[in-house]
């Protein structure tokens, strides 16, 4: 279930309140490198999107950063997401051991 918001962009940037309801859904859990190179991404698109990270106890079994996304631009946040994080595990196995 996502959470409803009044929130559009302004020129700035930033976001300001107004009549529009955008409702978040979950996109994915990454980690915190992932995840920030997305959000970059997704203010890029426009697309309206907000992070959990895990708390004080959850984070022992956690790991991450929890994703939410406007539920109306979910195909393309996911079409986001998986390109950067495909590059990202790419990376990751390229690097050498130490």
């Amino acid at each position: 279930m996502g959470v409803l918001a009044s929130l559009s962009f302004c020129q700035d940037g930033g976001v300001s309140e107004d009549d529009r309801k955008i409702s978040t859904v979950h996109l994915g859990q990454y980690t915190r490198v992932t995840a920030n190179e997305i959000a970059g991404e997704l203010e890029k698109a426009g697309i309206v999107w907000w992070y959990k990270e895990p708390g004080f106890l959850s984070q022992v079994w956690e790991f991450g950063v929890r994703l939410f996304v406007d539920r109306n631009r979910l195909t393309e946040a996911k079409t986001i997401a998986d390109r950067i994080a495909q590059r990202r595990l790419h990376l990751e196995a390229e690097a050498p051991e130490e």
